[in-house]
């Protein structure tokens, strides 16, 4: 009998003792255990680990399987032959993160996929089964293939939410003064730009402030108007250049304008409306320049609105994907992003010109950028962030319910995080109370309730569609510098 307790960094013990057990109940049975990061079994035969093809050359080999929850493991006995006896970790015995495991168990045990037990004593009665009556447990040829590769994607997929593949959050920074090259690398800064002037003009004095010993490119981008050649500055160190968008109207498109346009690998976004502190450019640099793995690196913000300032700074240097499925993360702002740009050209794709109206954009980028590498974080205030009511998506609210509908359909992902589903359903809500669309109102806020019954944004939509005027609601978060 071949046990299968996985090879990740999440110890099994429940598993291993249950087989040590079973190897003492039936000592006419020898039970091969793969125990990976847990500690080897006493009783049962044990090894860490197979060489490649060695592990499904064991289950082949086997007269029964045992799998832990893994997509992939399971897959693997099934492609054996096997169909395979699972046990999942449950996260309230501290086996595991969450309890993706024992939902995904339960649904291929309700489709007859695995024998799943829970307990000792179903565990010993289901394996007894299995060697007695061997054809219970064994598949036609070929009924366990094709189900492989659909479950090394699920398993890459588990592996991003819960995983080995989740960064630590507290990954130490780079001092800036510590970078080991000898030339600080040269850097553009994209700007897109629509009838701001003044505050465009506060945010390239910013630019050009930047304590950065490298050269700053700063290319403006016009948006739907004929580009200020005034703004041009031919100077060596913090050159000014400005182009009219040639993509897809709109902040995507002429970010994405900006980045074709650069000539350096690193590319940094501002809006045309905020401002970068002292030291900003300095400490991302520091860290793409020590990290050739990592892509793009964020800072916190200073939030200004109303005439009131208040800081965002996120308390952890390293984000993954599934951090940002269950939150949105607004102090990974756009204007603090630093990136190479082969993440986005030759890698996961430029900024998307096709989110309806655009909203989101930014947020949907580092999604996907997440899904490549870890995204790095200086845990300071670096950039000054205006809220005001001339934003661009400011009252826009169908444009912002659909493109958060179109996000949810673009990442069927976030049905996997019950938090991260009701936040957006709860934004969706809120959008659809605010457009005066009150029934939609009302059937996104049960739906983000029902994710979770704790949600904010359901209650304050539901206030909303009941006639609450969403302008107060707005001013009430922004002064705290939050949104909705």
């Amino acid at each position: 009998m071949l046990v299968a307790v996985g090879t990740d960094h999440h110890p099994f013990t429940r598993l291993i003792d249950w087989s040590d057990s079973y190897a003492l109940d039936r000592p006419d049975v020898e039970v091969l255990v793969q125990h990976g990061a847990s500690a080897a079994p006493a009783s049962a035969a044990g090894t860490a680990y197979f060489e490649p093809g060695g592990l499904a050359a064991a289950m082949t080999g086997a007269a029964a399987v045992v799998t832990h929850g893994g997509p992939a493991t399971v897959a693997e006995a099934r492609d054996a032959g096997h169909l395979p006896v699972a046990v999942a970790r449950d996260p309230e015995l501290r086996e595991h993160v969450d309890d993706h495991q024992l939902r995904f168990v339960g649904r291929l045990d309700a489709a007859g996929l695995v024998r799943a037990c829970s307990s000792y004593q179903q565990f010993r009665s289901t394996l007894d089964k299995a060697l007695t009556q061997p054809d219970d447990f064994r598949l036609p040829d070929g009924a366990g293939a094709g189900t492989a590769a659909a479950a090394h994607r699920a398993g890459g997929l588990i592996d991003l939410l819960t995983g080995a593949h989740r960064p630590r959050p507290d990954l130490p920074l780079p001092r800036p003064d510590a970078h080991a090259h000898e030339q600080w690398p040269a850097i553009t800064a994209v700007v897109p730009t629509r009838d701001r002037p003044e505050l465009l003009r506060q945010t390239l004095d910013h630019i050009r402030a930047q304590d950065y010993p490298g050269t700053v490119h700063t290319l403006v981008v016009f948006d739907g108007a004929d580009p200020d050649r005034s703004l041009e500055r031919d100077d060596g160190g913090r050159p000014v250049r400005v182009l009219a968008s040639t993509a897809a109207p709109g902040l995507a498109g002429a970010r994405n304008t900006g980045i074709l346009a650069a000539g350096t690998e690193m590319v940094a976004f501002c809006d045309d409306d905020d401002l970068w502190l002292p030291g900003k450019l300095r400490a991302q640099a520091a860290v793409l320049g020590a990290e050739p793995d990592t892509e793009v690196v964020c800072c916190g913000i200073r939030v200004a609105y109303d005439g009131a300032e208040s800081d965002r700074v996120l308390p952890r240097t390293a984000v993954g994907f599934a951090d940002l499925l269950r939150s949105r993360l607004t102090e990974l702002h756009p204007s603090t992003f630093l990136l190479r740009r082969s993440a986005l050209i030759g890698g996961c794709g430029t900024v998307d010109e096709g989110i309806p109206g655009g909203y989101g954009e930014d947020y949907e980028l580092l999604l996907r950028l997440s899904r490549r590498a870890p995204i790095r974080n200086v845990g300071e205030p670096l950039v000054r962030v205006l809220w005001h009511r001339r934003s661009y998506f400011g009252g826009r609210w169908q444009t912002i319910a659909t493109a958060l509908r179109w996000l949810l359909t673009a990442y069927p992902e976030f049905r996997l995080v019950p938090r991260g589903y009701a936040r957006v359903a709860g934004q969706i809500a809120f959008a659809e109370a605010a457009a005066g669309r009150r029934g939609a109102a009302l059937r996104w806020s049960a739906a983000a309730l029902r994710a979770r019954w704790s949600e904010p944004r359901a209650v304050l939509a539901a206030a909303v569609a009941c006639g609450l005027p969403p302008g107060a609601v707005l001013s009430a978060v922004n002064r705290r510098g939050r949104g909705v």
